[in-house]
C-alpha cells in the first residue's frame, strides 16, 4: 500500500493499517462510521500535492481535514481523507503577523500566541482547526470587538486542483483571498498555511450565569433586545436547555473585557450579583476555562440568522417544543444557543469578503441528539422569523436555498472564483459552490 502514493514526508493508513481506526473518525461522533479508503496525515505541501495528484490519477473522492469537526461530515468520506494534522508549524512576527499551518487546532494556536503578548478572535473548542474556522468566517467571544477571524486573515498558501502551489493575499490571486474569506472550507482548493495580522492579547472576564426561568418568553426578549446592542467590549451568550425530566434551565455565558464591576453593572438587568461567576484572566486563559472535556458527542445542529428579534409567539412555540414530552419519556438532552453579531462583525461590508452576513442581529443554534426529531420542529418554527441567512461554519443539509443562505449576494461572483480555480469541480460535495 505504501507505495500507492509517494509521500515525500507523510504517512499512509488504509483499512488494514495500525492506527487506522484511530485517525479515520472526526470529532463529531455522529459520523464516526465513515470509513475511508485511505487517510493520509501530510507533514508537508509535497505531501499534499502528490495525493492530489493521486486522487485525481484514480478518480478517488478527496476531502481535507483540519479538525474534523463538520456538523455535515465533510470531513469524512469513503475516499480519501487528507489529515492535515502534521501541518502544525506557528510562528509570530516581531510585527505580531503569525504564520499558520492549516493543522494546527485552536488549543495550540491560543498558547502560542500568547507566549508572544497575541491573540485572534477566534472560537473555543481547542481542537477545532484553525483552517476550517477562518474559511467559514470565524466567530467568537472577541468577535464583536475585532470581527470575524477571516477579518484577520492577510494570506494563504493553497493547492488548487492542477497541483499547482499559489500565494494569495490581497494583491496577488485577490479574487481567490477573497473568496478564502467566509465562503466555507474545502471549496477552491487545499490551504495550507494562512497568515493572521493578530492583536494584543486582553485581559477578559469570564462570565457565567445560572437563571431562573420563571418567565422564559420575557428572559428570550430581553436578550434579544440587548446583547446584539451591547458594548463592542462584552459578548453574551443565552443557553435555554431542556433536560429529561427536569425543568427548562436559562443561562448567560461570555466574556468581556471590562473589569468585574462594569461588567455586573452591564448584567444587571438579567441576573443578581450573588448569581454571577466572574473571574478576570488573560483571555487564553479565558478560552480553556470554556473547554469542554467530553468532546463532542452525536449530536446534530440547525440554525439561522436574524435581522430583527422573534415574535413573542414565535418564542412562545419554541419553549413549549423545546419541554416537549412528558417527563421521562425523553432521554435526550436539547439547547437553543443564542450568538449575539452586531459590533464589528457588521462594521465590514457584506462584498468585502465572501461573508455575507454582516448585517444580522443574532444567530440561533437547535442543538440535539442527532436521531432527535425536535431539532427539524424547532427550526421549522423559528424561521418563520428568520432571515433566511445561515453560518458557513454550520452547514445544513437540509436546506432548500442553500447558496442564497450561506453566500447571500456574494453568490455569482463565488461561482466566478470557483470557475477560474477549479473549472472541472475536483472538489465537489454536497451544496459546494
Amino acid at each position: 500500500m505504501t507505495e500507492l502514493i509517494d509521500l515525500p514526508d507523510g504517512e499512509l493508513f488504509g483499512p488494514e493499517s495500525p492506527g487506522y481506526d484511530a485517525v479515520r473518525r472526526p470529532v463529531n461522533l455522529a459520523f464516526q462510521d465513515r470509513r475511508p479508503k485511505y487517510v493520509v496525515r501530510c507533514r508537508s505541501v509535497a505531501d499534499v500535492v502528490a495525493t492530489l495528484a493521486f486522487a485525481r490519477a484514480t478518480g478517488e473522492r478527496l476531502v481535507p481535514r483540519g479538525g474534523g469537526h463538520c456538523f455535515a461530515g465533510r470531513s469524512s468520506t469513503d475516499g480519501i481523507v487528507l489529515d492535515l494534522s502534521g501541518l502544525d508549524g506557528i510562528a509570530v512576527a516581531a510585527d505580531g503577523t503569525a504564520t499558520i499551518g492549516a493543522g494546527v487546532r485552536l488549543g495550540q494556536l491560543y498558547a502560542a500566541l500568547h507566549a508572544e503578548g497575541r491573540t485572534l478572535p477566534a472560537g473555543c473548542g481547542p481542537t477545532v482547526g484553525i483552517a476550517g474556522l477562518t474559511l467559514g468566517g470565524g466567530i467568537g467571544l472577541l468577535g464583536r470587538k475585532y470581527g470575524l477571524t477571516c477579518d484577520h486573515l492577510i494570506g494563504a498558501q493553497v493547492v488548487l486542483a492542477d497541483g499547482s502551489v499559489v500565494d494569495c493575499d490581497e494583491d496577488h490571486e485577490p479574487e481567490l483571498f477573497w473568496a478564502l474569506r467566509g465562503a466555507g472550507g474545502g471549496q477552491f482548493g487545499v490551504v495550507t498555511v494562512l497568515r493572521f495580522a493578530t492583536v494584543p492579547e486582553p485581559m477578559a472576564t469570564y462570565l457565567v450565569a445560572r437563571l431562573p426561568i420563571t418567565a422564559p418568553e420575557e428572559l428570550l426578549s430581553a436578550w434579544q433586545r440587548w446583547a446584539p446592542d451591547a458594548p463592542d467590549d462584552l459578548t453574551v451568550k443565552l443557553v435555554v436547555a431542556s433536560e429529561p425530566g427536569r425543568p427548562l434551565e436559562a443561562t448567560l455565558i461570555g466574556a468581556s473585557l471590562l473589569a468585574e464591576g462594569p461588567t455586573q453593572e452591564l448584567l444587571r438587568e438579567f441576573a443578581e450579583p450573588a448569581a454571577l461567576e466572574l473571574r478576570r484572566m488573560p483571555y487564553s486563559l479565558l478560552k480553556e476555562a470554556f473547554d469542554d472535556p467530553r468532546g463532542l458527542p452525536a449530536i446534530r445542529l440547525r440554525s439561522e440568522y436574524f435581522s430583527h428579534s422573534i415574535t413573542p409567539e414565535t418564542v412562545e412555540d419554541l419553549l413549549t417544543a423545546l419541554d416537549d414530552g412528558p417527563a421521562g419519556t425523553r432521554d435526550q438532552a436539547r439547547e437553543l444557543n443564542f450568538h449575539a453579531m452586531g459590533g464589528a462583525y457588521g462594521r465590514i461590508a457584506e462584498d468585502a469578503t465572501a461573508f455575507a452576513h454582516r448585517n444580522e442581529r443574532f444567530l440561533l443554534e437547535h442543538v440535539g441528539a442527532a436521531s432527535d426529531p425536535w431539532v427539524d420542529t424547532s427550526w421549522s418554527i423559528a424561521h418563520r422569523d428568520g432571515s433566511g441567512r445561515v453560518y458557513p461554519n454550520f452547514p445544513d443539509p437540509a436546506l432548500d436555498d442553500w447558496a442564497t443562505a450561506y453566500h447571500g449576494a456574494n453568490y455569482p461572483r463565488l461561482q466566478a472564483v470557483k470557475h477560474a480555480y477549479d473549472p472541472d469541480r475536483f472538489f465537489d460535495f454536497p451544496q459546494a459552490i
